[in-house]
């Protein structure tokens, strides 16, 4: 299923409780503060294949428990969203266009075994 992408829109906005969100996605839908460029649009195209792969409620539950448990390490909200192993695993990948036709499933399960480095 192709993403359906919204820029320029308020969303983001109003969901930056914790920090400051210039895009989110949100099964399939991705929503953008503004415009998006194709590494941003890749990030969030993997994010997609996390929540398929997870079927979306398990990767919402598994994000908001790895995101709660590095607060409760007393880390910034800021450090507890980039440790989540999905967002490590699209920060790192999401300059390789096509990272998507070639990741293994459940790519995001390296994230945990390497908790401070890129596998």
């Amino acid at each position: 299923m192709k993403p359906i992408i919204i820029q320029n829109s308020k969303i983001p906005q109003h969901l930056s409780i914790f920090i400051n969100i210039g895009a989110i996605t949100l099964y399939p839908f991705i929503i953008s503060r503004g415009e998006m460029d194709e590494t941003t649009i890749n990030h969030e195209k993997i994010h997609l294949a996390q929540q398929r792969e997870l079927w979306l409620i398990g990767f919402y539950l598994l994000y908001v428990y790895f995101w709660l448990k590095s607060i409760l390490k007393g880390k910034s909200s800021l450090t507890a969203y980039l440790d989540i192993p999905f967002e490590r695993e699209a920060y790192h990948m999401q300059e390789d266009m096509e990272y998507l036709e070639k990741r293994p499933k459940q790519a995001w399960m390296r994230y945990l075994i390497y908790p401070h480095a890129n596998p």
